[in-house]
């Protein structure tokens, strides 16, 4: 009797250890907004899904498939929906982010409120279900446009090829450039009880309390000579830096935390995220320690790269804590 309790307890401990480091895959479906850039040779911008991993602990695994100017119509045709779809296994997420491109009028990527974006959201979220995965919907972040009238924009990629200007004449309201497209998700989540964040409200709000000045420091918005990789700066209301998509990861991860409790216990938030893969706010561990304040405690997390020992100054009062591919020298 006495080996089976304790054979009884050992198998329990063992569930609970597993169950304890459950790993946990979340897919993501979207546009440039949300998508992995290239980050060498100084490269600043970034996707918000590319900063995600840093605020989940570390046996959730992000798998980021969102791509520069694809719509809900070009992700699907182009091949890359089925791609993720045969990927996923039950109890895995899909973050669907979509909006920027299927406003667009190009035909291979636009779509219509009320019709075909609306029936692409649906497929996403029907065939995640199928497959036992959860989908969780979000619409698109805002635009940082603060013109009453709209500029012309038919295409948010070749905002790459703009540079810096100091002649618009904006206000200090921050005006919707999505209209009917940020609404149709939500819409969606009702209709067939899907996890809804409103991406776009949560982002107006973050845009608009920072001004049509504090604001610009989200995006690529660069002077000349600002930085080494854009010489001529750049203009581009649309796509995030460093900095813009770390604070809107941050964001949008405590919103799922809210719709999406089974996922609340695994979201965390550090001070400072050290990656060499350009997921973290720093590509250095000394940087980080060097920016770091005097005489106040800060948390800095390390996801991977293997680091030489840093040089911690006196009076700075640094906690280091580092998944598992990451090593520091002793």
């Amino acid at each position: 009797m006495r080996k089976s309790l304790t054979y009884l307890f050992v198998v329990m401990a063992v569930f609970m250890m597993t169950a304890a480091k459950k790993s946990v895959t979340i897919f993501m479906i979207g546009d440039s907004t949300m998508a992995n850039k290239p980050y060498t040779e100084g490269k600043q911008e970034r996707g918000w899904g590319m900063a995600l991993q840093g605020f989940f602990k570390e046996n959730v695994h992000i798998d980021n498939h969102a791509v520069n100017g694809r719509s809900t119509k070009s992700f699907i045709n182009e091949g890359r929906w089925d791609k993720v779809k045969n990927l996923i296994k039950p109890g895995d997420y899909v973050f669907i982010q979509f909006g920027h491109n299927d406003e667009k009028p190009a035909p291979e990527r636009h779509t219509d409120p009320g019709s075909t974006f609306d029936d692409n959201l649906r497929k996403f979220v029907n065939e995640t279900r199928e497959r036992g995965g959860i989908p969780v919907l979000f619409n698109c972040v805002v635009r940082r446009n603060f013109q009453r009238i709209v500029p012309k924009n038919d295409d948010d990629e070749k905002l790459r090829e703009s540079v810096f200007s100091n002649d618009t004449i904006e206000s200090d309201t921050l005006f919707d450039t999505h209209g009917e497209y940020r609404l149709v998700p939500q819409r969606i989540a009702r209709e067939l009880n899907v996890p809804f964040v409103d991406a776009n409200a949560i982002t107006h709000q973050l845009e608009q309390s920072m001004g049509r000045e504090g604001s610009k420091k989200l995006h690529m918005w660069f002077r000349p000579g600002e930085i080494p990789s854009i010489p001529q700066g750049r203009q581009d209301n649309t796509h995030y830096n460093v900095y813009g998509a770390h604070v809107v990861a941050g964001l949008l991860v405590d919103a799922v935390g809210e719709v999406v409790p089974a996922l609340k216990r695994y979201i965390v938030h550090y001070d400072y995220i050290v990656a060499e893969d350009g997921k973290g706010n720093y590509m250095s561990l000394q940087q980080a320690i060097d920016d770091a304040p005097m005489h106040k405690k800060t948390y800095i997390r390390v996801l991977n790269g293997n680091w030489p020992k840093p040089s911690i100054p006196k009076g700075k009062k640094i906690k280091i804590v580092c998944d598992t591919p990451a090593s520091i020298g002793k």
